[in-house]
């Protein structure tokens, strides 16, 4: 089904146990595919599109199944693999032959392993403040620890079912994530961010499963990929790592170490936190478009 905005066009693709949302925003290619991690959906990315298609791209963002707009079906299966599944259904569905895959956050492994997988319609890949791979200097949010710790499983489960407690915890982890920002970005954190976040575990229904499920998989994730380091560095095509240098847990030392594990690697730090394409929108755009 799709249907005609005055900027995009929605589209809803089946992925069998489910559908998710994409909006797809017109110029040309090769396209930007925006992807969002754990905690949020698309609209992390509302700055920065406009951004992207005043300078003449085209721009595909979406919710991985289980997130944001994108159907949550009961006892829904959510995983790695499945994201580059929804990622290639996208590519499908709007018969993109090139693509930019730009991951932020937990869809950094989405963009490398699509590119892994699918080099026929990679153009480039592009990081944001992500992950991949184990790494020295990674430290991940209490909030993300939490719930990727296995043996707590008991503990994680009743705190999702309880909103004051996982409100409780999710306020925490926006405390920290907002100690290194000016005060402009931590006053957008709280007008822009913090709603996107809150939405998506207080609609109903809610990411939680999903990201409950995600979270689970993250050290398995990390391993996956370590082991994956060969298939990485065959990569024959640029990588633009773009960084928030305040950035508490996905730091500055995971660009550096990512960029001696690739072939053609382009590294730009910027004065942002996590969430750079919503604290500097137009400067990420900048880079991103720059060839």
């Amino acid at each position: 089904m799709t249907t005609t905005n005055t900027n995009f066009q929605e589209q809803r693709i089946d992925r069998g146990q489910g559908s998710i949302y994409v909006r797809d925003y017109a110029g040309k290619g090769p396209a930007f595919v925006l992807m969002h991690g754990y905690p949020d959906n698309l609209h992390i990315y509302d700055d920065l599109v406009p951004h992207l298609v005043a300078g003449g791209r085209r721009v595909v963002v979406f919710d991985f199944l289980g997130f944001g707009a994108s159907d949550k079906p009961v006892g829904g299966k959510y995983s790695f693999e499945q994201q580059i599944g929804d990622l290639h259904a996208v590519v499908e569905a709007l018969k993109l032959d090139k693509i930019v895959p730009v991951g932020h956050d937990s869809s950094g492994p989405a963009a490398v392993n699509y590119a892994i997988e699918y080099p026929q319609h990679v153009d480039s890949v592009c990081l944001l403040n992500s992950f991949y791979i184990e790494s020295p200097t990674a430290k991940y949010p209490e909030f993300i620890e939490l719930f990727a710790t296995t043996n707590l499983k008991a503990l994680t489960q009743a705190i999702l079912r309880s909103p004051e407690q996982f409100a409780w915890v999710l306020q925490f982890q926006r405390s920290k994530f907002q100690e290194h920002l000016i005060e402009e970005q931590k006053e957008y954190y709280s007008k822009f961010l913090g709603p996107i976040i809150d939405a998506n575990f207080r609609q109903q229904p809610s990411s939680g499963p999903a990201f409950a499920q995600m979270t689970s998989q993250h050290f398995d994730e990390l391993a996956r990929n370590t082991k994956r380091i060969n298939k990485m560095w065959q990569l024959d095509m640029p990588v633009k790592l773009i960084w928030g240098e305040n950035d508490p847990y996905l730091n500055y030392g995971i660009a550096r170490h990512l960029t001696t594990l690739l072939k053609k690697p382009q590294l730009h730090v910027l004065p942002a936190g996590h969430w750079l394409q919503v604290d500097i929108p137009d400067q990420v755009a900048k880079v991103m478009l720059d060839n």
